[in-house]
């Protein structure tokens, strides 16, 4: 059976992409569930690896090295991913809320979002402090510390073991660095309290000329100093939190029961009061067995958390999950050396960190290095060239499964046409256009916000404000109890999107189909001429007002092969709307198009060929995606890429370099493509980064008909 034609009837949600829920998701893709759709929430597309934190802050390993890839992990196990904070749930409605969407409605949840160890209830912490957990938003604060030179004044607050071992950290890399430093730990009791390794640790501070404060409550946080409450100062320019994980506040609201803000789960890890939600790792309470919070709990659960989220959804027995009771503790001691404990135990030199190490190294190969997935094989009795079709290039994300230029061309006689067609109606001059996108994603949401940007495209081309839109679903076959939710969020997330532009969506059609598909038919209004495709003249400067790349991070994406960051940035970028940049060129603009599906090298030879003119585009001028020609040097490309070059070849020339082929690239939700006076192109460009957008004047319009990239 084709895998469109199953059926979705049930949604799994996992929130938080903490250890236990990326090892969740490694084993799903090995072995999905049929009719389940899976999604993941996180505030952003990579998890930090606890365990080697403090290797990163010592300067062992790479900022890169801690990431959990949640993107990659994503699309290996067929979820989509909602990039999101969840600030409630609604266990009765059984839906979560991220603020700017819809409600997320869920059958099955499971919640693994850690802990913090943000004090927010010390005077000047939020201002002036940095808590060690989240530890993603730390790890980029000690990067930045590290970056700037002069003495280093470091407060730790908190003298357990964490505290300890991030303050070892940060004496040993500001040595490295050659920075002096003053280091030191602040706890309210003993540093380390009856902690069987005590004696060790307190040499290694000792040895690093860490500074020990004991007794002493800090009562607040300034920029060059913590206050204690005997009214001594500790100075510091870099203060960490790491005095003791607390619960995240929010989830103690959810009505669910709770010991401490913990979620209470049982020895299934089911909530006592909510059994159609799971939790693993530091933000649950294990009733039955109850354990320190501690990493290695939240790994060795991941098993057991697989297979009963399965059970319940497949209807099998589910297991019990059995923790152990002591456990091995590797503790960094700043540099390549590392103490161990268990069941009072200790030992300590380079070989346990080289074993700290490599327990490590295990535990990310198995999240990086994903098994390769069988290629789906074309059913038996086949008609003969199938196998090579299937087994070529899908159609990518990257150009929303567009038809190509040379398609297009035999259709329009090879004439480009405008962007959108203008009607005058009572006096009133409008424009009307529509576009559609194939989900190039696996959140609907994520679809529907680029997919209203991308059809306002042309209206914004044109100098046009965007007036109302009709909407086109296409939904993939689902049970009728989830189809108003699923269209509740598309619809949402398009609304606010055209509202913002002042625009309405005023109706639409909906229909099933094998997968997401949504496009909108939209209507502007002008109140000016409006800017076509001829008009460009020589000596105008080309103006583009936000990077290209979409294409190949896109298709990447699809292979797994882009990172996180760099395809939230391309998210990012395509979710954000253009009629200020518009506002921008519109009055100046002597042509101007939106470049989308024939790529940059494609949409400026239409304003080339409408106008009799041609130009000269400089390649190191072009801004560009992040991770974009990282990809195209990698030798990524998307679908449309080799028609958009062959349609243009005898045009364009251009040298075969990797930045080169993005000219190439097909965009969706695409920049704005100007030609204006070449004398106002530095303050248009000016204005337009100011507005937050990153554009950038890339060449200029020539008397020839040849468009040259060099």
């Amino acid at each position: 059976m084709h895998e469109g034609s199953i059926p979705l009837i049930s949604e799994l949600v996992l929130l938080g992409g903490g250890h236990a829920h990326a090892l969740v998701l490694r084993r799903w893709g090995m072995a999905p569930v049929p009719g389940v759709r899976l999604t993941l929430i996180n505030p952003g597309p990579t998890a930090p690896y606890t365990g080697m934190l403090p290797g990163h802050v010592a300067g062992h390993y790479a900022r890169d090295a801690l990431d959990i890839d949640l993107v990659r992990l994503a699309r290996f196990a067929g979820a989509r991913l909602v990039l999101g904070a969840v600030d409630r749930i609604d266990p009765v409605a059984r839906a979560l809320s991220v603020p700017g969407r819809a409600p997320i409605g869920y059958d099955l949840l499971s919640i693994d979002i850690g802990v913090t160890s943000d004090m927010a209830g010390l005077p000047g912490f939020a201002e002036h402090g940095i808590a060690a957990k989240p530890l993603g938003r730390f790890a980029e604060a000690w990067d930045g510390y590290c970056a700037r030179s002069g003495p280093a004044r470091i407060a730790v607050i908190g003298g357990g073991v964490a505290g300890v071992e991030l303050a070892l950290a940060c004496a040993h890399r500001m040595h490295a660095l050659g920075r002096a430093a003053e280091v030191a730990v602040i706890d309210r009791g003993a540093i380390l309290g009856g902690w069987p390794g005590r004696k060790r640790l307190l040499r290694a501070m000792a040895a690093h000329g860490i500074a020990r404060i004991e007794g002493a409550a800090p009562v607040a946080v300034t920029p060059d100093a913590v206050v204690l409450a005997d009214g001594r100062r500790v100075a510091s320019d870099f203060t960490i939190g790491a005095a003791g994980a607390v619960p995240h506040g929010w989830l103690a609201t959810c009505g669910m029961a709770m010991q401490d803000g913990y979620l209470v789960v049982d020895d299934q890890l089911r909530s006592v009061s909510h059994p159609e939600v799971y939790g693993a790792g530091d933000c649950v309470h294990l009733r039955d067995s109850p354990r320190p919070k501690a990493g290695v709990f939240a790994v060795r659960a991941a098993p057991v958390l697989a297979w009963n989220l399965r059970a319940d959804l497949t209807g099998r027995q589910r297991r019990v999950f059995r923790p152990q009771r002591d456990f091995l503790k590797l503790v960094s001691l700043g540099g390549r050396d590392a103490l161990a404990e268990k069941a009072g135990l200790t030992w300590s030199g380079p070989a346990m960190w080289r074993w700290k190490d490599r327990i490590d190294a295990r535990f990310m190969d198995r999240l990086k290095h994903l098994p390769a997935m069988a290629q789906p094989r074309p059913p038996a009795g086949a008609a003969r060239g199938l196998a090579t079709e299937m087994a070529g290039p899908a159609p990518c994300g990257g150009c929303g499964a567009k038809l190509g230029a040379g398609a297009l061309g035999t259709i329009l006689g090879g004439r480009p046409g405008d962007d959108a067609a203008v009607v005058t109606v009572g006096g009133l001059r409008q424009v009307m256009s529509t576009d559609h996108l194939r989900g190039f994603a696996l959140d609907p949401v994520l679809v529907a916000r680029a997919a209203a940007i991308h059809a306002m495209g042309d209206i914004w081309a044109m100098g046009a404000r965007p007036q109302v839109a009709l909407a086109t679903v296409i939904l993939p076959r689902m049970a009728a109890r989830l189809q108003g939710a699923w269209l509740a969020e598309v619809m949402t997330a398009a609304r606010d999107i055209f509202a913002a532009e002042g625009a309405e969506i005023v109706g639409g059609h909906s229909s099933m189909g094998t997968e997401v598909t949504l496009g909108f038919a939209v209507t502007g209004v002008l109140d000016r001429d409006p800017v076509t495709l001829a008009g460009a003249r020589p000596g105008d400067a080309l103006i583009l007002s936000r990077g290209i790349g979409t294409g190949v991070v896109l298709a990447a994406e699809m292979q797994m092969r882009a990172t996180g960051p760099e395809v939230a940035a391309t998210w990012a970028q395509m979710t954000t709307p253009q009629g200020a940049a518009s506002a921008i060129l519109a009055p100046h603009a002597h042509a101007m198009t939106d470049v989308t599906g024939f790529g940059l090298a494609g949409h400026l030879g239409n304003i080339c060929a409408a106008s009799g003119v041609g130009a000269e585009v400089r390649l190191d001028a072009l801004p560009l995606l992040p991770g974009a020609l990282r990809l195209s040097a990698a030798g990524l490309r998307s679908t449309l890429f080799a028609q958009n070059r062959a349609a243009l070849a005898g045009r364009v020339t251009a040298p075969e370099t990797a930045q080169a082929a993005l000219i190439f690239d097909p965009q969706t939700a695409g920049g704005l493509l100007a030609a204006v006076p070449r004398q106002e192109a530095e303050k248009i460009v000016a204005a337009l980064c100011r507005a937050g957008f990153a554009a950038a004047c890339i060449g200029h319009v020539t008397k020839t008909a040849m468009i040259r990239f060099d």
